[in-house]
């Protein structure tokens, strides 16, 4: 119990202070052109250096079949177009959970 009182005063104050700031929406670009998920839009998009060459990379995973499409960094968040993740010559695929 000790420990919980701390923790709510810290998460209490916190909230008083204000929200988060975020900065205004910006839609990417692959190339010339928008990057896009599929429907119905579940795809949990994360920028990492996926290629480890210093830029960071998106990734975005295809909620249907299990794919993960990754835009390579160009720098300045501006990426190249997206190419599958390959395994043994193929897209790779995640098993689903459904």
């Amino acid at each position: 119990m000790r420990a919980v009182l701390p923790i709510t005063f810290i998460c209490a104050s916190a909230a008083m202070a204000g929200g988060p700031e975020f900065e205004k929406v910006t839609r990417l670009k692959a190339g010339e052109e928008f990057i896009r998920v599929e429907s119905p839009g579940y795809a949990a998009p994360c920028i990492a250096d996926f290629d480890r060459d210093g830029k960071a990379d998106l990734l975005v995973g295809q909620f249907s079949k299990g794919k993960i499409r990754v835009y390579k960094g160009l720098g300045n968040m501006r990426f190249s177009p997206g190419e599958w993740v390959m395994a043994d010559g193929k897209a790779a695929q995640v098993p689903g959970v459904w």
